[in-house]
């Protein structure tokens, strides 16, 4: 069994859907994010959360999947200040939902006075409530922006052990780990971390606070990056508990400190049952429904 972490599947399609099902993955973790261009209005936020706590929710399930998600405003569009002050009355609604396991994913992007203030306001929301904090490391200077994240972090009181920083490269794994956070690493094509730079990771830091995923989204990337990785990492001789450890029982014992997911919730759910509907919609669009006798997954004693 898979977690993916950090996957945007309101960007993805119902095929996906299947395959990670299909790949062993059981429960993913869906960050709020951009849509690839810039929102103008608060309501476009606020449809945006719904999605992710309602259709998205019920959509996964349809294929066997739990779906949960972050709540935040994104750093890249802190900086249309006017409409940031909007979504940050809108967060305190939304954060407190079930299946929110974070305040996420948040941090810089340019570094902008304004993406600093919307991080330091969203932190002390995360303690408000008292919640995990998902943190997304800027693409550009990424070694200071990882440390600076974590000095803030520090700064407003949060425990280290309840922030999860993400995108992680060969730059920044020792500081963060040697800190105390979970450091969490995307396998995306091209651009941020290959799988089998994953794998040398692994195998010379070992497994302990170390966490797979895909970040999945629009762009060129991959559902199945967590499996896949898991298997190259077998492949080259990485022992199967750290494999475990990375791709599954880290990002569960990270985000299970939120209440909001545990193992339970995929071993011990309901069978898939495709003629159920959410607000009067379907996932099928005219098809066959899947109806399960057995389930794929048990909760072994």
């Amino acid at each position: 069994m898979f977690i993916d972490p950090h996957i945007h599947m309101s960007s993805r399609t119902t095929n996906d859907y299947q395959m990670m099902r299909e790949s062993g993955i059981v429960a993913v973790i869906e960050p709020a994010f951009w849509l690839g261009q810039p929102r103008t209005n608060v309501g476009s936020f606020q449809d945006y959360f719904s999605s992710l706590v309602g259709w998205e929710r019920f959509r996964a399930a349809q294929f066997g999947i739990k779906h949960y998600c972050t709540i935040g405003l994104n750093s890249k569009e802190a900086n249309n200040e006017a409409l940031a002050e909007q979504v940050m009355e809108l967060l305190p609604l939304y954060a407190g939902k079930e299946g929110v396991v974070a305040i996420g994913e948040i941090g810089y992007d340019d570094m902008t006075p304004a993406e600093d203030k919307y991080f330091r306001r969203q932190l002390e929301l995360a303690k408000e409530f008292d919640m995990l904090v998902m943190i997304h490391t800027p693409h550009r200077d990424k070694k200071a922006g990882t440390s600076r994240s974590m000095d803030v972090c520090i700064e407003h009181g949060l425990n280290p052990s309840r922030v999860i920083v993400d995108h992680n490269n060969e730059e920044t794994v020792a500081e963060v780990l040697e800190r105390g956070f979970w450091a969490a690493f995307t396998i995306y094509p091209n651009t941020k971390m290959g799988n089998a730079r994953m794998v040398e990771i692994v195998r010379h830091y070992g497994s302990t606070r170390i966490i797979v995923d895909s970040s999945a989204d629009w762009g060129i990337s991959d559902p199945l990056a967590v499996p896949k990785t898991a298997q190259l990492m077998l492949q080259r001789g990485i022992p199967a508990a750290t494999v475990r450890a990375v791709c599954y029982q880290n990002a569960l014992s990270a985000y299970s400190q939120s209440g909001q997911l545990q193992e339970s919730d995929w071993l011990n759910s309901t069978l898939i049952d495709q003629r159920q509907i959410f607000n009067d919609n379907s996932v099928l669009r005219g098809q066959e429904p899947l109806v399960e006798s057995i389930r794929k997954y048990a909760l072994i004693e």
